[in-house]
């Protein structure tokens, strides 16, 4: 038991000059015996043993050679390369002889760089757990930026973790931003760098193309090496501590209004942690000086690419679906999609609009695109029944939700409904249908009044078809001439 200098030099003081025993300075002090007995030199020196052969001791060259070109390999694979060798010992014996023997790695002294005013900003991306959308959970993810020499910041939520999400959020930073810094100093993701063999980089094209709209330089860390863009790592652990901590997002909105108030408000109030005696905030009123104009065109971050059309008028993105007019129906389209709104194309003609969903094997329709599939339906020269129905009175769905509750044959009633329609015509079967309605009836026969009452008033004459039982053999009755019955009545 190691106890500190204060108390060592209490037990002694104890043990020589008051010449207590040693329980009791055991007791009163609360240590243990054994711990005054080795400070006041009462411990006998441990006999020394011989020491006997190790069975690592041929193997120790083997050891060494191994570990000076493979300083981290694990005792447990040593092991068993020495067992293919014949080593008859234990991995334990292994594990006390590499403990002795590994070489100690070498230890890196980092170089100080202190950031020129707008030269550079540093970004990267920190998990913030998942988000509850319709149809499951997404993952969520804050992007973040940091001016090297202001230490301000920005940043944003983000689902969509992909190079047109990364153009967008690099184009809305620098316009909260004002301006442009020389450089974007990133990590090493798929999304940033395609391909990389040392010094060899390949950037993604986007990227490449985002960084040329703002005449940035795009830069990379060297891999495995956080510490070259430390700035961003620590505003993201700050981040972390003093935002993320025990609050809970509920969506991407409501989460980004409230980073942008902890931004005004808390980070870049605070005190620069170089520039002695100045906020976040003064120097970012500087540094924005310094920064390089922005272009005068926006940059197009839009996703473009084909999308089939289904027999059904959908089209699929990102797991959802989304309606446009039946007439594209079984054709190719162009979609261009942003993290907020999705367009639909016809060549350059837009023909569907609709707000972006991150929720999940979701359907989304426009009424519109719906009532126009539903009149051409409608409308057809083979619609019969209800769709013939619905297509003259669309409030007949009410009625037959009336007859349903009431437990009438459906069947019996539409035809009889039906019989109405073709005697008096989709004008006054509408309005006697409303009258019905408004008065709380579902009867047939209060329909077929209904519809008398509004003939007369418009002294319409209905079209009446007669109707034969099968046991009528001549239903068609061909009138005979009646000059001969006037000729013979005159005489």
């Amino acid at each position: 038991m190691t106890v500190s200098e204060s108390v060592e030099a209490e037990i002694r003081r104890l043990f020589f000059a008051e010449h207590w025993p040693v329980n009791t300075i055991a007791r009163q002090l609360g240590v243990h015996e054994e711990v005054v007995r080795r400070v006041a030199g009462l411990l006998s020196p441990k006999r020394m043993v011989p020491s006997q052969p190790s069975l690592v001791t041929p193997y120790a060259g083997f050891i060494t050679e191994v570990l000076a070109q493979f300083p981290t390999l694990r005792a447990t694979r040593v092991y068993d390369m020495a067992r293919a060798r014949g080593f008859a010992g234990s991995v334990r014996s292994i594990r006390e002889h590499i403990a002795r023997v590994r070489p100690a790695p070498k230890r890196e002294a980092f170089l100080r760089i202190t950031p020129l005013i707008g030269e550079q900003a540093q970004i990267d991306w920190a998990h913030a757990g998942t988000i509850n959308v319709d149809g499951g959970k997404r993952a969520l993810w804050l992007f973040v930026i940091v001016l090297a020499w202001s230490r301000a910041m920005w940043g944003e939520f983000v689902i969509d973790l992909s190079a047109h999400s990364l153009a967008r959020s690099l184009c809305r930073a620098m316009e909260f931003f004002g301006g442009n810094t020389r450089q974007w100093l990133f990590d090493n993701p798929k999304i940033v760098v395609t391909e990389r063999i040392g010094d060899a980089i390949k950037f993604h094209p986007l990227l490449l193309d985002v960084a040329s709209h703002h005449h940035v330089q795009p830069r990379l860390c060297a891999p495995r090496a956080a510490n070259q863009k430390g700035t961003v790592e620590r505003t993201i652990r700050y981040a972390r501590e003093r935002f993320l901590a025990g609050r809970v997002i509920h969506s991407v909105v409501s989460g980004n209004t409230e980073l942008l108030k902890f931004i005004h408000e808390i980070a870049h109030a605070r005190v620069h942690p170089t520039l002695t005696g100045r906020t976040v905030q003064s120097c970012l009123n500087e540094e924005r000086t310094k920064l390089l104009a922005l272009p005068g065109k926006a940059f197009f971050s839009d996703v473009v690419m084909p999308v089939p059309v289904d027999k059904t008028a959908f089209i699929r993105f990102d797991t959802n679906d989304y309606s446009v007019p039946s007439k594209h129906a079984s054709s190719t389209l162009t979609l261009s999609a942003d993290d907020r709104v999705i367009h639909v194309l016809d060549g350059d003609l837009v023909v569907a609009a609709h707000e972006r969903s991150f929720s999940k094997r979701k359907t989304f329709e426009l009424p519109e695109h719906r009532r126009a599939l539903l009149e051409e339906k409608r409308g057809a020269r083979e619609a019969k029944g209800r769709d013939r129905l619905r297509t003259a009175a669309p409030r007949i769905a009410e009625l037959v939700a009336r007859w349903a509750d009431d437990g009438r044959n459906l069947g019996n009633m539409t035809s009889q409904v039906l019989r109405l329609l073709d005697l008096y015509g989709a004008d006054v079967f509408r309005v006697s249908l409303d009258v019905l309605l408004e008065r709380k009836l579902h009867d047939p026969g209060a329909l077929a009044m209904l519809c008398e009452q509004a003939r007369k008033s418009t002294q319409r004459t209905p079209v009446v078809e007669p109707t034969f039982g099968d046991h009528v053999k001549d239903r068609e009755v061909i009138p005979h001439s009646l000059e001969s019955y006037d000729a013979r009545r005159r005489r």
